[in-house]
């Protein structure tokens, strides 16, 4: 009898911290976002300056990952029809390598960080600091902190750009 008494609390604790670190209710649970892209003081729009379609590393994603610089001279990131898989502690990184196809790439080339994914569905932006060299990082990786895992990636590139007047 005695036995059941510390078996119960260590199994319920061990339930409550595997369902921490995994939070598979996640896996099913979509968050959606539509964010409108910001107008700069004076009503100019920003006008775009990369642009990348994302393809699916670990989970599947897709949507388009564009580069603008405001007229404040800010620049963001902004992800447009986008939607990947929800999960635990997901992040926006600018990935310092022309494209990013599996989770180690990720990694051995380095990273910034932008902040947790705002919602795994519609469009978002995200604030580029002054730090973020465009010659540098030259891809946009969906990033799972939790598990170490790319998501999806967007490689950059400004060839197909038709620039707004």
């Amino acid at each position: 009898m005695k036995k059941w008494k510390i078996v119960i609390p260590v199994v319920v604790i061990g339930l409550v911290v595997a369902w921490y670190e995994f939070r598979p209710e996640r896996i099913v649970v979509n968050k959606s976002v539509n964010e409108a892209l910001p107008v700069s003081t004076g009503g100019a729009a920003p006008q775009p300056v990369e642009t990348g379609t994302f393809h699916s590393v670990f989970h599947p994603t897709e949507g388009t990952a564009t580069i603008y610089h405001e007229g404040d001279g800010s620049r963001l990131l902004r992800l447009t029809s986008f939607k990947t898989s929800n999960g635990p502690d997901v992040h926006i990184y600018m990935v310092a390598a022309a494209d990013a196809v599996d989770s180690p790439s990720v990694l051995q080339a380095g990273y910034i960080d932008l902040g947790v994914m705002k919602g795994n569905i519609g469009d978002q932006n995200y604030a580029l600091g002054p730090d973020v060299d465009l010659t540098k990082y030259r891809s946009v990786s969906v990033w799972c902190k939790r598990f170490s895992y790319n998501f999806g990636t967007a490689p950059l590139n400004s060839d197909h750009l038709v620039t707004q007047k």
